[in-house]
């Protein structure tokens, strides 16, 4: 079950929300908008992503990385080695 069961319908709306943007940013450089705005735009988008990742980091580690280190054994390395990987691509990104 995934970590984030308890805040999918949040996730989710925020995922529709940076949708509505990105649909926003093609429609401005579509009717040829100022390019400093259209980056403007993109840089809220990416904000919006960074956020929803952090916050689906945050239940991850709450939910699933939480339990495997309770429940102890390799189960609770691979989980901690899957959220350090993930950490590494966000600052990546």
């Amino acid at each position: 079950m995934a970590g984030y069961v308890q805040s999918k319908e949040v996730i989710i709306r925020r995922l529709r929300r940076i949708e509505g943007q990105v649909r926003g940013v093609q429609r401005m450089v579509d009717e040829d908008s100022y390019c400093i705005d259209v980056l403007t735009q993109v840089a809220a988008i990416n904000a919006a992503l960074q956020s929803c990742a952090v916050a689906l980091l945050d239940e991850h580690l709450s939910c699933c990385v939480t339990e495997a280190i309770t429940a102890g054994g390799d189960q609770a390395k691979v989980k901690v080695g899957e959220a350090s990987k993930a950490i590494a691509r966000l600052i990546r990104a």
